[in-house]
C-alpha cells in the first residue's frame, strides 16, 4: 500500500472511532440518568448493547451488575445493562469504549424502600398568601379620564403587596384601612413580584363616585378549593397533595403562602367533562381542620396530619413507594372520591414516561379505561388532581393535569419527586 493511501485509511479508522464513540456516548447518555436510585433488591434496566463497551466501579458490593458482582477492574458489557441493589450504599461507575475512551460516569445510590399510606381523600384547600395579591385594575374617572395610578406607577397583576407604608399587610382588608388612613398622601408599598421585593411609590387619587382617594386596585388575600391527597407517611405524619402548584385564579401566577390548611371534603356533584370543556368536582367542607399547608411548590402542596383517621380505601396500609425508573408503561390504576367520602379504584394506562434527570410535575402521560369513571366523570377533571397512581402493588405517582381536547388522558408525577419535595427524612 502505498504511504499516501495508508494516511487515508488511517484517516478514515480515525473518523470511524470518533463517530463511534460520539454515538455510544450519546446512546448511554440517552438511556440512562447520571444519578440512579434502587433499593435493595431492586431492578435498573437499560435495555441497550454497545460493542466494546466496558464499566468499572468504586464498589464491589452494593450492586450486582447484570447479575453478578461488580469488579473494581474494568468489566465487559456483554449484554443490555442491569444493575440490581444488593446492599445499602454508593457506588459509582464509569463506562469506556475499549476499556480506556471514557463515555459517561454515573453514581448509582441503593436506599432504603419508602413505605407510604395511599390517599384518595378528597380534600378541601384553604389558602392566605403573603401579603394581598394584585388581580386586577380598578379604573377611575378623574378629570375626563379613567385612571388607575397603581398601574401607571408600574403595578402588575400577580404582584404582592406586603407593605403600606412600612406598616405589614396581613389581608385586604387592612390593606383597605392602611389606605383609608392614608388619604391623598404620597404611598409606599413593597411588592412581590416573582420571588423578588421592591418599592414603589405613587400618589392616591381621589375618585368623586367613590368619594375617597383610591389607588385603584382589586386586590384579594386567599383562596379555596377541591382537591386530592395523594400520600401520609405515617412515621412522620407529613403528607402530599395534588401533585403541582395552587395558581391565583385570576392572575394565574402561583399563590405565596402565608398560612394554610387541609379540611376533610365531600363531593356532592360532578360535572362531567367534554372535548374542550374541562369538568370539576363540586365539595363541601365537613370539618374545620385536617392538617396544615406548609408548602406551596410546582409538586404540590406539603403539610403534617396531626391525627390521620383513613377512612373505607382499598388500601388502607402503607405501600412500596416506586421509584421513578421502576414506573412502567403499562396498566396501572388510580384512587379518587367521585360521590361522598368513598374512595374507589379505577383502572388507567400508563401510556408515556418521561426518564427524567431532573423532578418535573410530567413524568408520565395516563389514560382513563374504567368505563365507570367514564361515564361518571367523562375522564379526567378538576378536583382530580393528587389522586395516587398504583402499579403493581407500589404507589408510583399522581394526577396533575388534564388534556383539554381529550379529557380521557392527562399527566401525572412521579411519587418521588412528591416524596423529595416533602423533605421527609426517617431513621428507617
Amino acid at each position: 500500500m502505498k504511504p499516501a493511501n495508508f494516511k487515508y485509511v488511517i484517516y478514515i479508522i480515525l473518523i470511524l472511532a470518533l463517530f463511534w464513540t460520539a454515538l455510544a456516548g450519546w446512546q448511554l447518555k440517552s438511556n440512562m440518568v447520571e444519578n440512579i436510585k434502587i433499593y435493595p433488591g431492586g431492578l435498573y434496566y437499560v435495555n441497550l448493547r454497545i460493542p466494546f463497551l466496558y464499566v468499572r466501579g468504586d464498589c464491589d458490593d452494593i450492586i450486582l451488575f447484570n447479575g453478578n458482582p461488580l469488579l473494581k477492574d474494568l468489566n465487559r458489557v456483554n449484554a443490555p445493562i442491569s444493575l440490581e441493589g444488593n446492599s445499602l450504599g454508593q457506588v459509582k461507575l464509569e463506562f469506556s469504549l475499549f476499556g480506556w475512551i471514557p463515555l459517561r460516569r454515573v453514581t448509582v445510590n441503593v436506599v432504603p424502600e419508602v413505605k407510604l399510606i395511599p390517599g384518595g381523600h378528597s380534600i378541601g384547600i384553604k389558602l392566605r398568601s403573603q401579603g394581598v395579591n394584585v388581580v386586577g385594575y380598578y379604573y377611575f374617572n378623574v378629570s375626563g379620564k379613567n385612571v388607575s395610578p397603581a398601574r401607571d406607577a408600574g403595578i402588575k397583576i400577580g404582584d404582592s403587596i406586603l407593605e403600606i407604608n412600612g406598616k405589614k399587610v396581613d389581608d385586604a382588608p387592612s390593606a383597605a384601612r392602611i389606605l383609608e388612613e392614608n388619604g391623598g398622601n404620597r404611598t409606599e408599598l413593597l411588592i412581590s413580584r416573582r420571588g423578588k421585593k421592591f418599592r414603589v411609590s405613587l400618589t392616591p387619587l381621589y375618585s368623586a363616585s367613590d368619594g375617597a382617594y383610591r389607588i385603584g386596585l382589586y386586590l384579594r388575600d386567599s383562596a379555596a378549593g377541591v382537591g386530592t391527597l395523594t400520600f401520609y407517611d405515617p412515621l412522620t405524619k407529613k403528607y402530599g397533595a395534588l401533585g403541582h402548584v395552587i395558581l391565583d385564579s385570576d392572575t394565574q401566577e402561583p399563590i405565596n403562602l402565608s398560612e394554610g390548611t387541609i379540611v376533610k371534603a365531600k363531593i356532592i356533584e360532578i360535572k362531567a367533562a367534554k372535548r374542550g370543556q374541562p369538568g370539576e368536582k363540586t365539595g363541601i367542607f365537613v370539618d374545620d381542620g385536617l392538617g396544615n399547608i406548609i408548602k406551596n411548590t410546582t409538586y404540590g402542596i406539603f403539610g403534617e396530619i396531626t391525627e390521620f383517621q383513613q377512612t373505607a380505601s382499598p388500601y388502607p396500609d402503607p405501600l412500596p413507594m416506586a421509584l421513578a425508573s421502576e414506573v412502567q408503561k403499562g396498566p396501572a390504576e388510580i384512587l379518587t372520591v367521585i360521590e361522598g367520602e368513598t374512595i374507589g379504584s379505577y383502572a388507567v394506562e400508563i401510556e408515556k414516561i418521561a426518564y427524567q434527570t431532573n423532578p418535573t410535575d410530567k413524568g408520565m402521560i395516563i389514560r382513563v379505561v374504567d368505563e365507570r369513571l367514564l361515564h361518571s366523570t367523562g375522564g379526567i377533571i378538576q378536583g382530580m388532581s393528587g389522586s395516587p397512581i398504583i402499579q403493581n402493588g407500589k404507589l408510583v405517582g399522581a394526577v396533575t393535569h388534564v388534556f383539554i381536547n381529550d379529557p380521557t388522558r392527562g399527566y401525572g408525577i412521579f411519587l418521588e419527586w412528591m416524596y423529595q419535595e416533602a423533605e421527609i427524612i426517617t431513621n428507617n
